[in-house]
C-alpha cells in the first residue's frame, strides 16, 4: 500500500479510538458531570475529531487536496489534544472511579491525531 494513503488510514483509526476512549464514561452514570468538572469539555473535542475523521476519509480516497487534508487535520489534532489535556489537569478525580486510567487513555489517543497528520504531511514531503 501506498504510506501516502496508509497514513490518513491510521489518522482515521486514531480519530475512532479517541472517539472510543470518549465514551467509556458513558456506561455509568455521572458521565455529564465528570466531563463537565475540567476547565473545556473534551466532549467539543470530540466533535472537532469528527471533522478529522472526515478530512482523514477525503484525503484517503483523493476528494480533497492531500496538503490541505494534512494541514486540516494537524490543527484539528492540536486543538483536540490541548483540549484533552486541559480537561485532564483540571477535572475532578472523585466522581468515577476509572478516572486515573481514563485520563491517561484519552490523552494518549488524543496526541495520537496530530502525530498521524505530521507523519501524513511528511508522507507528502510538505514538511
Amino acid at each position: 500500500m501506498d504510506r501516502t494513503r496508509l497514513a490518513p488510514l491510521v489518522g482515521v483509526l486514531a480519530c475512532l479510538a479517541f472517539l472510543s476512549a470518549l465514551a467509556i464514561p458513558f456506561q455509568s452514570s455521572g458521565a455529564g458531570l465528570y466531563y463537565d468538572t475540567g476547565v473545556v469539555n473534551p466532549l467539543l473535542g470530540g466533535l472537532l475529531v469528527l471533522i478529522a475523521v472526515i478530512v482523514f476519509a477525503a484525503g484517503h480516497e483523493e476528494r480533497t487536496d492531500p496538503a490541505l487534508a494534512a494541514g486540516i487535520t494537524l490543527a484539528i489534532g492540536l486543538l483536540a489534544s490541548g483540549m484533552a489535556i486541559a480537561w485532564a489537569l483540571t477535572a475532578r478525580t472523585d466522581v468515577l472511579s476509572i478516572t486515573r486510567f481514563h485520563r491517561h487513555a484519552l490523552v494518549a489517543t488524543a496526541g495520537a491525531i496530530p502525530i498521524v497528520a505530521a507523519w501524513y504531511a511528511r508522507e507528502l514531503r510538505i514538511w
